[in-house]
């Protein structure tokens, strides 16, 4: 997130005795008169703007960076401060970082989101390999295991998208839930938002008009109240459209390429609300824009991750291995004394209890009978 400022290293060295820590923000060393090669250091030309910082979002990382240091600061002095934000920000760089944190460190930035996304796809995707159907329910329970408080009612937004209604019992296969979640889960904000213009239009307003008194026939058309013709077929695509795309020029949240929108809102002459939702999440473009997930036709391919899992499952059958009781012990014992890679807590347990089970006999069933 942070760029590295270049030849940073080499000006360290001309500087005899200046440490990165122990200057200040305006580049001059603590107690000094601030001479030139402590500003040739850490000039302001070098720093990031306040636009790139916002962008980014580093304050967000900083202020959360500082607040797990604090809550942590026994266990971080152990290997130091600079090795805690090193590994931090590497974990923001990977997308790891959201990994079982609260909700809303999870929705608080474009990043955050897409990193959330491509690691719900990552961990559940075999779901969809295995060709497995799920309700909303046991969709919401896999996203409650990265995220504990993940809240229900995006959960429901996203199935809705696919069913067309509450039926929230239904079997949705995971591909079609997984870009339905996407849309609703990175782009929430601009979609309430949307929901808002496309009630409007359904009364007869039309949000980007200014109403001038003076015209009674202005106000006649943007007063014309909703029928059940406009309940059915939606609202004229084309003005939907230059809604959408005010709404996306002035908005401060995420929203999708308004060309993109637009090239979608082209194909019809009217437009529903859901059937809006349903073409966001069909639409591969836009989840190229978005560039947290695969195209549908790779979504279940993902070569490295498959190598992790060949390597986990290869150690945890390394662990399952009983006691030698053959001539092929000496390459059971091999298996287990690898197997500590796995820095699982519960495993170590398992193990050890397996050996005293083993060793005593009968004796551990007698114990626990008589207690």
């Amino acid at each position: 997130m942070v760029r590295s400022q270049p030849g940073r290293a080499e000006e360290q060295r001309q500087a005899p005795g200046a440490r990165s820590v122990g200057c200040l923000g305006n580049g001059r060393k603590p107690g000094g008169g601030g001479g030139d090669g402590g500003e040739r250091m850490l000039s302001p030309e070098r720093l990031p703007g306040p636009e790139y910082l916002a962008q980014r979002h580093v304050l967000t990382y900083m202020e959360d960076a500082v607040s797990q240091l604090l809550e942590n600061r026994e266990d971080i002095s152990q290997y130091g401060i600079a090795r805690f934000f090193t590994e931090y920000f590497n974990s923001v760089r990977q997308g790891t970082h959201i990994l079982f944190r609260e909700f809303s460190f999870v929705q608080a930035t474009p990043h955050n989101r897409a990193s959330f996304l491509r690691t719900f796809w990552r961990c559940f995707r075999t779901v969809g390999k295995n060709g497995d159907l799920l309700t909303a329910q046991e969709y919401h329970c896999l996203l409650q295991l990265l995220c504990p408080d993940f809240p229900m009612e995006l959960t429901q937004k996203a199935a809705r998208i696919v069913l067309m209604d509450d039926a929230m019992d239904c079997l949705m296969p995971f591909s079609d839930f997984l870009f339905a979640f996407q849309i609703q889960f990175y782009y929430s904000e601009f979609l309430e938002s949307v929901a808002a213009i496309y009630q409007d239009l359904l009364a007869g307003k039309n949000p980007n008009t200014v109403i001038v008194p003076t015209s009674s026939s202005g106000q006649h058309r943007q007063r014309q109240p909703p029928n059940d013709c406009n309940l059915l077929d939606g609202v004229e695509a084309s003005l939907f459209y230059q809604c959408v795309e005010s709404l996306c020029d002035r908005s401060k949240y995420s929203c999708p390429p308004s060309a993109l929108v637009k090239e979608l809102l082209s194909t019809a002459q009217r437009m529903t609300f859901s059937g809006f939702l349903m073409a966001l999440a069909k639409d591969q473009e836009i989840n190229r824009a978005l560039g947290a997930l695969p195209d549908k036709g790779d979504l279940f391919l993902d070569p490295a991750m498959d190598q992790e899992l060949e390597k986990l499952v290869a150690q945890v059958s390394g662990l399952s291995i009983s006691a030698p009781t053959s001539s092929s012990g000496d390459t059971a014992n091999f298996h287990v004394r690898n197997s500590p890679k796995i820095n699982s807590p519960w495993k170590p347990l398992h193990h050890r209890r397996k050996i005293d089970a083993e060793s005593e006999g009968s004796n551990e069933e007698t114990d626990s009978s008589e207690n």
